[in-house]
């Protein structure tokens, strides 16, 4: 029978903390259906960076996956400095002042990490510190120093993000740290890396153009963040290859209730485009401290799958969470159930003409599997390309992406529907096909009889060049 974890299309992003570093623990969130891990470069430090990236490799390699490597870089996340006291708490009414020249804050002002924010707000604006939590009005601004007026209070404490409501922050997308990290991301090989905070097609290509003078090979994804991003989604989502609806600062900068439509409308857009999308934030935050999700975190993921996200992400829950594989394993039964109730449809077929040879062929492969007795799609890869463009279109047929190329297999981790396969290159297009078949009886994917549907490129061997489909009956024939 097919691994567990093969049932599964929608795949599973887990970041990587101070609760996920040892060895059990990564071991058991492999084998309870981890795809991708994410490593926060809001955190750590560049060896330890390398050691986790190092240990979940090795480990992949022993249990027979292949498990991605996302790197995160922090952005310019705009903070308030630190207390002298490490902790206030702040009452409705009260004057407060974010003063960028304080050095250690008090119960009347702090300081900031960004100075230049005098510069982006005036009198009227609101303020909102620790994900909204706390609620400022400012009244005025003179020189270094924004003084406001506390409209929500409460406790709080270092180092805790600033959005201005409505946005319109003018921190650059990437700061000298985020330069640096993106040379330590090369050095990984990672599979991805996360840009914070981009507000334009530019920022994401600026990323692209540093990335690649460092050596690296990354894909790009987008988080999108600010108020900015949403009025420039289609030129980022052009920009990139994946997007992230990160609906924790999206939520605070535009407003709670209206994140749910824009995770609807950026998970179609990506689609439509042939991009990549990651739904993130608070999908399972309860099980930072408790053994099972509530009843609309199941509900919450669940949705994300009907809305066709290629993957949905754990933060605080696996990073820092009493409960990282047992939460991993919540979030797994869930998407199948949810994959259930997934039918395939072929509307985006008839509305867009396919784009060329590689897309059509992916097309008809998956209209051709959802119409017949299919029941598995082998596709011999060596950049991954065509199984994406099939993990565009519903299916609940498993895609098979075998590879040669060890960078292809991580990658694809990724794409919804798709399972890496290590497979040894052979010059010799019927032998290849042969191997592919043994590939499958060997998981179990199928068995003698069944029909499956082959993907090759002619010339044999060649990237990008996917543009012959076969349907084959497994073991009716072999090939010489």
């Amino acid at each position: 029978m097919p691994n567990a974890n093969m049932i599964r299309r929608t795949k599973i992003v887990a970041t990587l903390g101070p609760a996920s570093t040892d060895r059990k623990t990564l071991e058991a969130m492999i084998a309870a259906g981890m795809d991708v891990v994410r490593m926060n470069f809001s955190h750590g430090t560049a060896d330890e960076h390398k050691k986790r990236v190092e240990m979940v490799r090795m480990l992949a390699r022993r249990a027979g996956r292949a498990v991605g490597v996302l790197v995160d870089l922090q952005g310019p996340k705009i903070r308030i400095g630190k207390f002298k006291d490490n902790k206030i708490n702040l009452a409705v009414g009260a004057k407060f002042v974010l003063d960028a020249g304080c050095k250690l804050g008090d119960e009347t002002r702090v300081g900031l990490d960004y100075v230049d924010l005098p510069r982006d707000v005036r009198a009227g604006d609101t303020l909102l510190l620790d994900d909204g939590r706390i609620v400022l009005s400012v009244a005025s601004v003179k020189g270094p120093r924004i003084h406001c007026v506390v409209e929500m209070g409460g406790p709080l404490s270092n180092n805790k993000g600033i959005n201005r409501k409505g946005g319109g922050l003018s921190a650059p997308a990437l700061t000298d740290k985020d330069k640096q990290d993106i040379k330590t991301a090369a050095e990984l090989k990672a599979d991805y890396l996360g840009i914070s905070f981009p507000r334009s097609g530019a920022d994401m290509q600026w990323a692209r153009d540093l990335m690649h003078r460092a050596g690296g090979n990354a894909l790009l994804v987008a988080k999108i963040e600010r108020a900015e991003a949403i009025t420039a989604l289609e030129e980022i989502v052009d920009a990139s290859d994946v997007i992230m609806v990160a609906r924790g600062d999206l939520a605070v900068e535009v407003g709670d209730a209206v994140v749910p439509a824009l995770q609807k409308r950026m998970i179609r857009l990506a689609r439509d485009k042939n991009k990549l999308v990651i739904t993130a934030t608070q999908m399972m935050e309860s099980m930072i401290t408790n053994p099972i999700p509530t009843r609309a975190e199941v509900s919450d993921v669940a949705n994300a799958v009907l809305d066709g996200t290629d993957a949905v992400m754990l933060s605080g829950e696996t990073a820092a969470g009493k409960y990282p594989v047992e939460t991993v394993a919540a979030m797994a039964r869930v998407c199948v159930e949810a994959e259930k109730e997934d039918p395939a449809s072929f509307e985006r077929m008839r509305r867009n003409p396919p784009s060329g040879v590689e897309e059509a062929i992916a097309r008809a492969t998956v209209f051709t599997a959802n119409n017949l007795r299919i029941k598995a799609i082998a596709a011999l890869t060596q950049s991954g390309k065509t199984t994406l463009l099939m993990s565009r279109q519903n299916t609940s047929v498993p895609i098979y992406a075998l590879s040669s190329v060890v960078e292809t297999r991580r990658r694809v981790a990724l794409f919804k529907g798709v399972y890496p396969v290590r497979f040894k290159g052979v010059r010799n297009p019927e032998r290849a096909l042969n191997q592919a078949e043994d590939e499958l009886l060997k998981r179990g994917a199928v068995q003698h009889g069944d029909y499956i549907i082959l993907t090759i490129g002619e010339p044999y061997g060649k990237a990008g060049g996917t543009n012959t489909m076969k349907i084959v009956k497994v073991g009716e024939h072999r090939h010489a």
